[in-house]
Protein backbone atom coordinates (compact mmCIF):
# COMPACT_ATOMS: atom_id res chain seq x y z
CA UNK A 1 0.00 0.00 0.00
CA UNK A 2 1.29 3.44 -0.87
CA UNK A 3 0.10 7.03 -0.80
CA UNK A 4 1.28 9.69 -3.22
CA UNK A 5 2.37 13.00 -1.67
CA UNK A 6 1.91 16.20 -3.67
CA UNK A 7 2.34 19.82 -2.62
CA UNK A 8 2.42 23.11 -4.49
CA UNK A 9 5.04 24.31 -1.98
CA UNK A 10 7.68 22.31 -3.89
CA UNK A 11 8.31 21.97 -7.63
CA UNK A 12 6.12 19.52 -9.45
CA UNK A 13 7.83 16.37 -10.72
CA UNK A 14 9.63 16.92 -14.02
CA UNK A 15 9.22 13.30 -15.03
CA UNK A 16 7.04 10.24 -14.42
CA UNK A 17 7.53 10.10 -10.64
CA UNK A 18 5.89 11.41 -7.46
CA UNK A 19 7.27 14.12 -5.19
CA UNK A 20 7.09 11.50 -2.45
CA UNK A 21 5.48 8.21 -1.51
CA UNK A 22 4.29 7.15 1.93
CA UNK A 23 4.49 3.43 2.62
CA UNK A 24 4.47 1.43 5.86
CA UNK A 25 5.20 4.44 8.08
CA UNK A 26 7.99 5.82 5.89
CA UNK A 27 8.20 8.78 3.52
CA UNK A 28 10.36 8.34 0.43
CA UNK A 29 11.08 11.76 -1.08
CA UNK A 30 12.27 11.96 -4.67
CA UNK A 31 15.44 13.87 -5.42
CA UNK A 32 14.98 17.61 -5.11
CA UNK A 33 16.83 20.11 -7.23
CA UNK A 34 17.19 23.80 -6.44
CA UNK A 35 14.05 24.61 -8.43
CA UNK A 36 11.71 27.44 -7.53
CA UNK A 37 8.26 25.91 -6.84
CA UNK A 38 6.46 28.68 -8.74
CA UNK A 39 8.57 29.04 -11.87
CA UNK A 40 10.04 25.55 -12.02
CA UNK A 41 13.42 27.11 -12.85
CA UNK A 42 16.71 26.84 -10.99
CA UNK A 43 17.03 29.56 -8.35
CA UNK A 44 20.46 30.49 -9.67
CA UNK A 45 23.67 29.05 -11.04
CA UNK A 46 25.53 28.74 -7.71
CA UNK A 47 25.48 25.57 -5.64
CA UNK A 48 24.77 27.41 -2.37
CA UNK A 49 21.46 28.86 -3.58
CA UNK A 50 20.50 25.57 -5.21
CA UNK A 51 21.28 23.61 -2.04
CA UNK A 52 19.20 25.91 0.15
CA UNK A 53 16.27 25.65 -2.26
CA UNK A 54 16.58 21.87 -2.60
CA UNK A 55 16.42 21.58 1.19
CA UNK A 56 13.41 23.94 1.35
CA UNK A 57 11.70 21.78 -1.28
CA UNK A 58 12.54 18.65 0.69
CA UNK A 59 11.14 20.21 3.87
CA UNK A 60 7.90 21.26 2.14
CA UNK A 61 7.31 17.76 0.82
CA UNK A 62 8.07 16.15 4.18
CA UNK A 63 5.65 18.51 5.91
CA UNK A 64 2.96 17.77 3.30
CA UNK A 65 3.46 14.08 4.11
CA UNK A 66 3.12 14.71 7.86
CA UNK A 67 6.82 14.36 8.62
CA UNK A 68 9.75 16.76 9.02
CA UNK A 69 13.48 17.21 8.55
CA UNK A 70 13.95 16.02 12.14
CA UNK A 71 12.53 12.62 11.16
CA UNK A 72 14.85 12.05 8.20
CA UNK A 73 16.89 8.87 8.63
CA UNK A 74 18.76 8.74 5.30
CA UNK A 75 19.67 11.14 2.51
CA UNK A 76 21.52 10.85 -0.73
CA UNK A 77 23.18 13.90 -2.26
CA UNK A 78 24.09 13.98 -5.93
CA UNK A 79 26.67 16.59 -6.97
CA UNK A 80 27.58 17.63 -10.48
CA UNK A 81 31.02 18.59 -9.10
CA UNK A 82 32.62 17.15 -5.98
CA UNK A 83 34.40 20.49 -5.54
CA UNK A 84 31.02 21.71 -4.18
CA UNK A 85 31.12 19.17 -1.33
CA UNK A 86 32.35 21.64 1.33
CA UNK A 87 29.75 24.29 0.45
CA UNK A 88 26.90 21.77 0.38
CA UNK A 89 28.05 20.26 3.70
CA UNK A 90 27.98 23.64 5.44
CA UNK A 91 24.42 24.39 4.30
CA UNK A 92 23.26 20.82 4.95
CA UNK A 93 24.61 21.03 8.52
CA UNK A 94 22.36 24.06 9.16
CA UNK A 95 19.29 21.87 8.53
CA UNK A 96 20.53 18.71 10.26
CA UNK A 97 22.19 19.94 13.44
CA UNK A 98 21.43 17.23 16.02
CA UNK A 99 21.77 13.55 15.15
CA UNK A 100 22.11 14.05 11.39
CA UNK A 101 20.76 11.26 9.20
CA UNK A 102 22.84 8.62 7.51
CA UNK A 103 23.99 9.89 4.12
CA UNK A 104 25.73 9.12 0.89
CA UNK A 105 27.16 11.74 -1.45
CA UNK A 106 28.10 10.93 -5.02
CA UNK A 107 29.31 12.87 -8.01
CA UNK A 108 27.30 12.34 -11.17
CA UNK A 109 27.98 13.20 -14.80
CA UNK A 110 25.01 15.58 -14.96
CA UNK A 111 21.76 16.51 -13.23
CA UNK A 112 18.41 17.50 -14.76
CA UNK A 113 18.01 21.11 -15.87
CA UNK A 114 21.73 21.71 -15.39
CA UNK A 115 21.40 21.54 -11.61
CA UNK A 116 24.48 21.36 -9.41
CA UNK A 117 22.93 19.44 -6.50
CA UNK A 118 20.02 17.04 -5.93
CA UNK A 119 18.95 15.67 -2.55
CA UNK A 120 16.64 12.73 -1.82
CA UNK A 121 15.50 11.51 1.58
CA UNK A 122 13.80 8.78 3.57
CA UNK A 123 11.96 9.84 6.73
CA UNK A 124 9.74 8.33 9.39
CA UNK A 125 6.18 9.55 9.71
Amino acid sequence: MKTVVTTSQAPQAIGPYSQAIISNGWVFVSGQLGLDPTSGELVGPDVAAQTRQALRNLQAILEAAGSSLERVVKTTIYLADMQDFKTVNAIYAECFRDAPPARATVQVAALPRGGRVEIEAIAAL
